[in-house]
């Protein structure tokens, strides 16, 4: 069985997004910040007329807060019944994986930070990361009840 995923990069390194949970691709728009919001919420963004939270991909990742620019763009994703922006470096491609291509993530290292990886891939020369989107949203954004 074949997935789709969408590639995009974060801190240089390759991650990929189940294309079924992304809703738009936006291009980079200044997030209002808000005092009181996890460390790895950048801010919010009008999307339409509805409230955005916006998450900082490098920081929730554990590097360096990302320095946005007209060059990034926010991935708009839904977890739980909610809309929720990443802030990426650039898109990428779309791809198709064979399901039996993924790998689980080694248990070496920060076991928060692997347990935003559900599998790792190779595509071509390089490693891609799927990543869980309802680990990276975290309580903080998404409760159990919704």
């Amino acid at each position: 069985m074949k997935r789709e995923l969408i590639t995009f990069e974060v801190g240089g390194q390759l991650f990929g997004l189940d294309i079924t949970s992304i809703r738009e691709i936006r291009a980079w728009s200044p997030v209002t910040r808000v005092p009181g919001v996890p460390h790895y919420v950048a801010g919010m963004a009008n999307l339409r007329g509805a409230i955005l939270p916006v998450i900082d991909l490098a920081t929730r990742l554990g590097w360096e807060p990302t320095l946005p620019s007209e060059r990034h763009a926010i991935i708009v994703v839904h977890i739980a019944g909610k809309s929720v922006g990443l802030i990426v470096e650039s898109v990428s491609d779309l791809v198709q994986l064979d399901s039996g291509s993924m790998q689980s993530p080694p248990t070496v290292g920060d076991e928060e930070i692997t347990g935003f990886i559900e599998g790792l891939s190779p595509i071509g020369d390089r490693m891609v990361m799927v990543l869980n989107l309802r680990a990276l949203a975290g309580a903080d954004l998404i409760r159990a009840d919704d």
